[in-house]
């Protein structure tokens, strides 16, 4: 008689109690996993891996580790389709990447490698410090690191250039998506609020020759973000703008775009965001009296279905306080900035394009 079974062989409900023990014990194990993609990105192993197949006791030669250690990473990564073994003749196991694990690379048109990297940064904070936030409701870093997360991007300038790369990667990553949601083709001028080092700006000037931009970031980011885009033989066409988003946004745009900014921020940080936006798109001021925010967002569905952004909202909260949002969160929060929400169109499968105009 197997376990779970009665004498004439039915289910007495304990082995169904089993699977649901180990099912959920899965879920929990979900956090090696992603500690070993994480690593990878750390390692490198996707660039290292670019060219050919290559054997553990040669990666770890170069990364400098334990052959053994190694070939049992890359085994839990070929368990999740991240890798695999060549089927080619060989002495010694070969691994090589697999079309999903091909965005580890740091070349690749989706790469993600800087967000993973990032991700192994955060994660063992958020981790570690979410008790403080269920008991508070308050962001944990600033116990955690003495400072909130944004002073100390400035003042640890390693960290601060892995949180930019990683925002260029989902900029990048979004690019297609916002172009394809919104229609640039009349813009004259887009100004990128917070727009990192400029590369979704970059894309969406190349896709549309004609426009010209204007991006605001802190101090820090400007600098970077104004060699980027001259790297990009956008120069001419740009205006790099040094502040603070919450004081003041600059005028004369047609497009604004919040990307990835307004779900960093309580409630009423991301409302005063808004505002300067407003002020900025005032009727009198904007070219053709008829500017439009554009927010990109993750979009929270209305039930407790699954979606991608249900990880980053607990995540918003122990690292600034910040939230995920539904679409009636967000036009609340815009109607309180004297915005009203127009249209809310999917970019990808984890990101929206909010579209808001002043209230009239």
């Amino acid at each position: 008689m197997n376990q779970g079974e009665t004498d004439d062989g039915t289910d007495d409900g304990t082995g169904s109690q089993t699977d649901d023990g180990y099912a959920l014990l899965a879920l929990g194990e979900r956090i090696v996993h992603a500690r070993a993609i994480q690593t990878a990105a750390e390692l490198r192993l996707g660039d290292l891996l670019a060219d050919h197949p290559r054997t553990p006791h040669d990666l770890a030669a170069e990364l400098r580790c334990d052959p053994d250690a190694l070939h049992r990473l890359l085994a839990l990564l070929a368990s999740d389709g991240i890798v695999e073994r060549t089927s080619e003749p060989a002495e010694e196991t070969r691994f090589q990447l697999t079309r999903a694990g091909a965005p580890l690379r740091s070349d690749h048109p989706a790469s993600v490698r800087a967000v993973l990297e990032m991700d192994g940064t955060v994660a063992p904070l958020v981790i570690g410090a979410v008790g403080h936030s269920l008991e508070t409701g308050e962001p944990s870093i600033p116990q955690a690191l003495g400072t909130d997360l944004y002073t100390y991007l400035d003042e640890h300038p390693a960290q601060g250039d892995l949180f930019d790369r990683a925002m260029d990667d989902l900029a990048r990553l979004v690019a297609p998506g916002l172009l394809t949601a919104h229609d640039f083709s009349d813009t004259d001028r887009v100004v990128d609020v917070g727009g990192g080092n400029g590369t979704l700006l970059a894309e969406v000037l190349r896709a549309h020759p004609e426009a010209e931009g204007t991006l605001l970031e802190v101090p820090r980011v400007a600098e970077a973000a104004q060699h980027h885009l001259r790297e990009q033989g956008l120069a001419e066409r740009t205006r790099v703008v040094a502040g603070d988003f919450f004081a003041e946004v600059p005028e004369g745009g047609d497009v604004y775009l919040l990307k990835g900014v307004l779900h960093n921020w309580p409630d009423g940080e991301a409302v005063r965001i808004l505002r300067s936006c407003r002020r900025a798109m005032d009727p009198a001021t904007t070219p053709a009296n008829n500017a439009r925010l554009l927010v990109v967002e993750a979009v929270l569905p209305d039930n407790d279905g699954p979606h991608p952004a249900r990880t980053t909202d607990l995540a918003m909260l122990v690292l600034s306080g910040g939230r995920e949002r539904t679409r009636a969160e967000y036009a609340q929060l815009m109607e309180q900035a004297g915005l009203r929400l127009a249209s809310v169109r999917v970019a990808d499968s984890r990101f929206a394009v909010l579209e808001a105009v002043v209230q009239t």
